[in-house]
This record gives C-alpha cells, structure tokens and sequence, in this order.
C-alpha cells in the first residue's frame, strides 16, 4: 500500500470505530509489507480481539499473501476472538489500479452479548434454531496462526500428525502450503518438529505436494 493509501484507510477506520462505538473494531492490513509479522498498519478498538497496531495476518490476509490477488471481498460471517467473543466480521480488499489486492480493510464487531440474548429468546419461543455454523479464529499472532492451521490440516486428514503416513503428511503439507502456512518466518522448522521429520523429509514432501498440485490444475 501507498503511504496515501494508509494514510487515508487509517482515517476511515477512526470515523468507523466512532460511528459504530467501542465494540466495533477496524483493522487495515498492507498485502504489501515486508515484515508479514507486522501487516497490521491501523487498528481501532483492538480490544475486541486483542491485538495492536504491528500485529500478524490473519487467515484471510495470509491467503491473499499466498499469490491469490483476486479474492472477493467477504460479506458477514461469524469469527471468534482467542478469549472466546463472538465476532460479526466483514473482509474488504483494498485493490490497485490493476485490481489487484494490496491492502485488506476488516471489521470486527462483537456480538457476544446478543448471541446470549439470541439463546435466551430461542428457548422461549421454542423453535429449532438455524444450521450452526462455527465462527473462524482471529489470532493475535503468525505464532497462533501457524498453530491453527497445524490444527487445521490434522483436521483434514482426520488424524493427528504422529500417526500420519507418508502420503498423509503429503497431503498435510500440501494444505499448509495452499493456506500460506509457509510464508511465515521459521514454519518450516516447526513443521519439522510437529511433524516429526527432518529438514529433508520435509522439503521432499513440499516438492511432492507442490507437484501433486500443479498435476492437478
């Protein structure tokens, strides 16, 4: 992003945060920066989910990070802070001339309070509620992010990392990769330690991965 562009975006979200009060926080993103443990370059309210100002991405972002430039903006949908609030959340791409994303505009506001009040008054009219749809985590840092999406990628293969195959660890990795998993600063020594493989091993399950992609596209 332009130092014009941040400029403004930080102005924007100080008007947001006052029209919509302390339980909407705004956060600016630069798809550009290059320290990606500090993308966050304007934060308002950041005590809705915890962060500050020189935070990490977060999912979303590191995706955009990865080389998928024309992601759609996100409309509402259900995330949740790392201390347990509910969050309605809205993602918006910051786009240059070329439409390309080089900035990500988020707003947070939480809504913990009326899910209580929306459980409550659905107990008292008794009727069957809406398909339950689980909010995604919002990290405070690329340390946390990179634990989620170790998480996440045992979630896929159905089963925890110790216990994966050879062709199971490939597939793992390969979904690290795809989320961006590998852009942050020394995953690829965690990798190792949570998959409990050498730096080789790893690096040929990379390629592997990497191959079984692209024979895919």
């Amino acid at each position: 992003m332009t130092d014009n562009q941040i400029e403004f975006y930080k102005r924007l979200a100080h008007g947001l945060a006052l029209q919509f009060g302390p339980n909407c926080e705004v956060v600016v993103h630069d798809l550009e920066t290059s320290d990606l443990d500090r993308s966050i370059v304007a934060i308002e309210n950041g005590h809705v989910s915890g962060r500050k100002l020189g935070d990490g991405p977060s999912h979303v972002v590191l995706e955009a990070l990865q080389g998928n430039k024309k992601m759609e903006d996100r409309q509402p949908y259900l995330t949740k802070s790392s201390d347990g609030k509910t969050l309605k959340s809205s993602t918006i791409f910051i786009r240059n001339d070329d439409g390309d994303a080089v900035g990500v505009l988020a707003i947070n506001f939480d809504i913990t309070l009326m899910k209580g009040f929306e459980s409550i008054l659905w107990t008292f009219i008794g009727e069957e509620r809406s398909k339950h749809v689980d909010p995604e985590p919002i990290t405070r840092n690329v340390g946390d992010l990179l634990d989620d999406l170790f998480n996440e990628c045992e979630q896929v293969v159905g089963k925890p990392a110790a216990l994966m195959t050879k062709d199971e660890r490939i597939r793992a990795i390969g979904y690290l990769d795809r989320r961006g998993a590998f852009l942050i600063s020394k995953s690829s020594e965690k990798a190792c330690e949570f998959f409990g493989v050498s730096k080789y091993s790893f690096y040929s399950y990379l390629n592997e991965a990497k191959a079984l992609a692209e024979s895919a596209e």
